[in-house]
């Protein structure tokens, strides 16, 4: 059976237990997409999912973003999910030198003070120089931008991970 399949079978709460986490801390979004249920594909699942995202209020939506960690940044070990863990070693975020942690630290806390809240990249395909040059060219944003960038990037988050069930 595939994924998609699957998936329209669940009740509420094993559809969430399933696809909460993709969503980073935040399993409303797989609830609230629920109402959709059956998907055609994984693209109609993904498209759910973002309508739910991006029909939550401005609250919900910080919180979501919140729940980022940052990337390879000091406050990013104790936040890590297994998502998130995956992803930032595909890119090698684990792998740093010292220097690169440092100066990916002082972006991090740069970022943070403006924006008030983490640094958001979909990191799949990307490596260290690739996700620097992303934070400084993001910087001078107005933060409403930032608010607009975050979220569209924690739904090609999302989608790689849908991808990655698949």
């Amino acid at each position: 059976m595939s994924l998609v399949g699957e998936l329209n079978g669940l009740s509420l709460e094993a559809f969430v237990a399933r696809l909460g986490s993709i969503y980073e801390h935040s399993p409303w979004v797989a609830e609230r997409a629920y109402a959709d249920v059956p998907f055609a594909s994984i693209d109609t699942l993904h498209r759910a999912m973002e309508r739910a995202m991006f029909s939550a209020t401005a609250d919900e939506q910080m919180a979501l973003i919140r729940a980022h960690p940052e990337l390879a940044g000091r406050l990013a070990a104790a936040q890590l999910t297994e998502h998130s863990r995956r992803e930032q070693a595909g890119s090698g975020l684990d792998r740093v030198t010292p220097d690169e942690r440092a100066r990916m630290q002082a972006l991090n806390d740069r970022y943070r003070e403006k924006f008030g809240f983490p640094f958001i990249v979909a990191v799949k395909g990307l490596d260290w120089s690739g996700i620097i040059e992303r934070m400084e060219a993001r910087l001078p944003n107005a933060r409403e931008v930032e608010v607009a960038t975050a979220l569209e990037q924690i739904g090609r988050i999302a989608r790689f991970r849908l991808d990655a069930l698949a």
